[in-house]
């Protein structure tokens, strides 16, 4: 079987410019190792494990797992690597296609402002072709390289949903307990627990990383039927405005459970975020699910409840 054809710069920016679809597993190549500076350049589809392997052959301490497969995906939810550190910590500069098929490099220096968006960004403000990444910082991440806290409660169960919530590593402790009794409140099985520490970061738009947090991952062993459905919701609901009360917040990246309210209190600045998103993209051309979801929420108006007596 022939290998898959490298997609080149200028093919992307065609595909972008006229709307037309491509493949990017393409986009997995190493461009270029700049030892003097420190400097390797990917492009967005290459795996973690591909570029671990270019820079430290034979090192079994590189094989560390990730939280996103390949370098593009981490950009665009801005990841945390294995040591806790975002992934823009690691990021010198990006190439990518703006909406009108326009090739930029942008980065701290030049064109912060599309960097800082585009970071976390979720795939809305262009296409990544390639990402410089800085030798030195993903070589601490190896070093450092922490693995999660995990509990597994129920082995023999699926886990239906999953909830990742930002916590203050001190709040953490408390928080489980609250969890505990708030699942046998709602009779909702706790699957498993994972924990996590993530670290602060200072240079994206819409940014998680606000302190250093202790991410705390809960899979929940939901039953099947409606009202387990409902109970769910509502136990999930109770669990976000618990780590908010505890100085926390949720990892907009995957909670999908969060409402308007929710959203608003630990994201204020996603209303801008969407604003920004119709200003270089007015056309709408790079759109996905997460942002039809959000756009939707922020869009929708609040409905009074009453309950009438019997």
């Amino acid at each position: 079987m022939l290998a898959t054809t490298p997609m080149s710069a200028l093919e992307l920016c065609d595909a972008i410019r006229n709307g037309k679809a491509f493949d990017a597993s393409r986009l997995s190549r190493i461009l270029g190792l700049d030892p003097m500076h420190g400097l390797l350049e990917v492009q967005s589809a290459t795996p973690w494990h591909a570029i671990a392997a270019e820079l430290r052959p034979g090192d079994a301490r590189a094989n560390v797992r990730t939280t996103m497969p390949t370098v593009g995906e981490s950009i665009a939810r801005n990841a945390a690597g294995p040591d806790g550190t975002p992934a823009v910590g690691h990021v010198a500069s990006l190439t990518l296609v703006t909406p009108d098929g326009e090739l930029r490099r942008v980065s701290r220096q030049r064109n912060r402002e599309i960097f800082a968006l585009t970071v976390g960004g979720h795939g809305l403000f262009g296409t990544i072709y390639s990402v410089t990444l800085r030798i030195g910082t993903l070589a601490r991440a190896v070093e450092r390289a922490m693995r999660p806290e995990e509990m597994n409660l129920r082995p023999q169960h699926r886990a239906r949903h999953a909830l990742e919530l930002l916590l203050p590593p001190e709040a953490v402790d408390d928080f489980m307990q609250q969890t505990d009794t708030r699942c046998s409140d709602w009779r909702i099985p706790l699957q498993s627990v994972a924990v996590r520490r993530t670290l602060q970061e200072d240079d994206t738009y819409l940014r998680w990383a606000r302190r250093d947090y202790a991410e705390v991952k809960l899979s929940f062993a939901e039953p099947a039927g409606l009202g387990a459905a409902v109970r769910g919701t509502q136990l999930r609901h109770e669990l976000i405005d618990a780590a908010i009360a505890a100085g926390g917040s949720f990892q907009i990246a995957c909670t999908a459970d969060a409402t308007r309210e929710q959203t608003e209190a630990c994201y204020p600045q996603l209303k801008s975020f969407l604003a920004e998103k119709r200003r270089f993209d007015p056309h709408e051309r790079l759109v996905n699910g997460w942002y039809l979801h959000q756009r939707g929420l922020l869009s929708r108006e609040g409905c009074e409840v009453r309950w009438a007596p019997n």
